[in-house]
């Protein structure tokens, strides 16, 4: 498989372009349109959403009339695993090639190879939803056959026609976050309620109040053998993100609009009402996703600020960074991460002092003192930051 490709800002924006442009809730039900999609695009999304399954990594290629999918997969079949040559059993990985035709709605399935096995089709999708559910995904497969309406393959691209339903928001919602999590995602709500009960809505709490009494829920949700740690953590990071941005869960559960609400109050760090929701909202990207798409998006959203607005901010850079350091812990040492928050935290564990960092810097103003993303004086206050952030226990 080759290497993953480098998510850059400016591939974040092609695809926030492409949401924007495609999504659900701005577009009346039942009318066809077309999305397109370079090789590249599609290329780069099945890598992040590969990256979730433990590093699992895929590539397609499209050609006329034709696609080709390989992809390098976590097998956890050990009853079958005896199937595959010798080096794929004993590293428990799948190496799938998949070769779709186009036809007159969705692609057909032309072949399956898994290892050096070819399959027959009419295993593929049984498979395929066995292997989902197996890590509680719980992906709808009947939703592009209920939406897409044509598939066309062309050299390097790809153009999907479809027609949303009344229905398809939320039966993407579903897919997104399975059922498990929603039911994790309710606990740590419940929890933000118990303990904001008594706030007056509308005054400020410090970010480092929060986070030890929903890591201390974390932890006891933990405690089992059966538990999931890591799940535990991307759910308590999710639900404290959406309570800091104030949009609340209801974004990504439907379900969540019928729950009791915690009292609106403004999540601060360093005395900052930006900086927690940086912090947060880039732990909880690379709990779940990956550290490449959690800079590139931290990147992507201060070059979007350099061209207007707020302007570029080395201190939100850092916030992004410090997040996505907790987060990709929170995975990587689950209840070591539960243990530390959860006996309390002050600011200065969370962030180091930033306040010399240059902000609000225009795209004029930041080309001249540092060129662009790549300059050697650019990269120079990178590795500062990290220094800084190195020097916090938590974020090692």
């Amino acid at each position: 498989m080759p290497a993953a490709e480098r998510v850059q800002p400016a591939d974040i924006e092609h695809a926030l372009m492409l949401a924007r442009s495609h999504d659900p809730r701005r577009q009346r039900g039942g009318f066809v349109r077309a999305l397109a999609a370079e090789e590249r695009d599609v290329v780069l999304l099945m890598q992040h959403a590969a990256s979730r399954w433990s590093g699992a990594g895929a590539r397609v290629s499209f050609e006329q009339g034709r696609a080709t999918l390989n992809a390098s997969l976590p097998a956890g079949l050990p009853p079958i695993r005896q199937v595959w040559r010798r080096g794929e059993a004993q590293t428990g990985w799948l190496n799938l090639r998949v070769e779709l035709l186009q036809a007159r709605g969705l692609p057909v399935l032309n072949t399956l190879r898994v290892g050096r096995l070819p399959l027959p089709a009419w295993i593929a999708e049984p498979a395929a939803r066995w292997w989902l559910d197996q890590r509680g995904l719980g992906v709808d497969l009947d939703l592009p056959r209920d939406v897409v309406r044509h598939v066309e393959f062309r050299p390097q691209r790809v153009i999907v026609f479809y027609a949303w339903r009344q229905d398809t928001l939320a039966r993407m919602l579903a897919t997104l976050v399975p059922p498990a999590d929603q039911v994790r995602l309710r606990a740590y709500s419940d929890r933000l309620v118990e303990i904001l009960r008594d706030a007056t809505p509308g005054t400020m709490v410090s970010m480092a109040s929060l986070l030890p009494p929903v890591f201390e829920l974390a932890r006891q949700r933990s405690a089992t053998p059966e538990a999931d740690p890591a799940r535990e953590n991307r759910a308590a990071l999710l639900a404290l993100a959406f309570y800091a941005n104030q949009r609340g869960l209801a974004a990504i559960v439907p379900a969540a609009r019928h729950w009791p609400q915690p009292s609106a109050l403004t999540v601060t760090l360093a005395g900052r009402i930006d900086t927690p929701l940086h912090w947060l909202i880039s732990a909880a990207v690379a709990a779940e996703s990956g550290t490449p798409l959690a800079d590139a998006i931290g990147l992507y959203k201060e070059v979007s600020d350099s061209r207007g607005g707020s302007g570029f901010s080395f201190n939100d850079l850092a916030a992004d960074r410090a997040g996505t350091r907790l987060g990709e812990r929170a995975v990587r040492d689950p209840r070591g991460v539960q243990e530390r928050i959860a006996r309390g935290v002050m600011e200065s564990d969370l962030l180091p002092d930033l306040t010399d960092l240059p902000e609000s810097l225009g795209a004029e103003t930041f080309a001249r003192r540092y060129g662009d993303l790549e300059a050697p004086r650019f990269m120079s206050t990178m590795r500062e930051i990290e220094s800084r952030l190195d020097t916090l226990p938590l974020l090692r």
